[in-house]
């Protein structure tokens, strides 16, 4: 299933966020391919752009979106890793309609934020993965794409890991883990390492469905992938 390998020029999904200030219009949507933790690479595209006290940020992203294949894993899971956590949203409708995600689990989403806010509408049939595409870029961004998955009853309830308090919660019985890999940026240091990590770690035993965000804007890339290998035992 193709996704991705394609720029975003119109004002629409991340694309929208300081259009009319921005010198550079178009953001680029990598391309989906498989590979292991250790094939996931920064690439040379801006993936979000956002104006700042007159500042243009090019955040660069990831080379590529990735599902993840690697033997060492264990457990037979499905793991996406891509930059911007919209999408999110087209990966849990993909892992829906490969019969991999049933309806009704909850969702652990770990973050620094909640991603909680409204779209501009829930228009999408979450059976049509052309639509699913469209709607995840068009529509969606950073941080709109949780009500739409709770709105077409992918997931039952949300519980949301973006606090020490977070990390004390009993973890669901039935979830899809979703990490942003911000929650370990330096903002997010108060929090130790090794209690995050250790967390964590439990979280993805348990989990079949995995999606993570590298968040160009949010962390350094470099650090996100470090972090990512590190929570994944894959040696760096």
């Amino acid at each position: 299933m193709e996704y991705g390998g394609f720029y975003i020029e119109k004002p629409v999904g991340n694309n929208s966020f300081s259009f009319d200030e921005r010198k550079n219009k178009k953001i680029y949507v990598p391309q989906l391919i498989n590979g292991s933790f250790n094939d996931i690479e920064i690439g040379n595209e801006a993936t979000f752009i956002e104006v700042e006290d007159s500042n243009e940020f090019e955040c660069i992203g990831l080379k590529n979106m990735y599902k993840i294949v690697d033997d060492n894993i264990g457990i037979e899971k499905d793991i996406y890793v891509f930059d911007n956590h919209n999408h999110a949203f087209f990966f849990w409708c993909k892992s829906l309609k490969e019969g991999r995600l049933k309806k009704g689990a909850a969702l652990l989403h770990v973050d620094q934020h909640k991603d909680t806010r409204e779209p501009s509408n829930y228009d999408v049939d979450i059976e049509d993965i052309e639509d699913v595409k469209r709607y995840t870029n068009e529509i969606l961004n950073v941080g709109s794409f949780i009500k739409p998955a709770l709105y077409h009853n992918i997931f039952s309830t949300l519980q949301i890991v973006d606090s020490n308090y977070g990390l004390d919660q009993e973890i669901p019985k039935e979830y899809v883990l979703d990490i942003d890999l911000d929650f370990f940026s330096e903002d997010m240091d108060y929090i130790d390492f090794d209690k995050k990590r250790n967390k964590i770690s439990e979280y993805i035993k348990g989990a079949k469905v995995i999606t993570i965000a590298s968040s160009p804007f949010f962390i350094d890339q470099k650090r996100a992938i470090e972090t990512l290998k590190i929570l994944f035992d894959v040696e760096i």
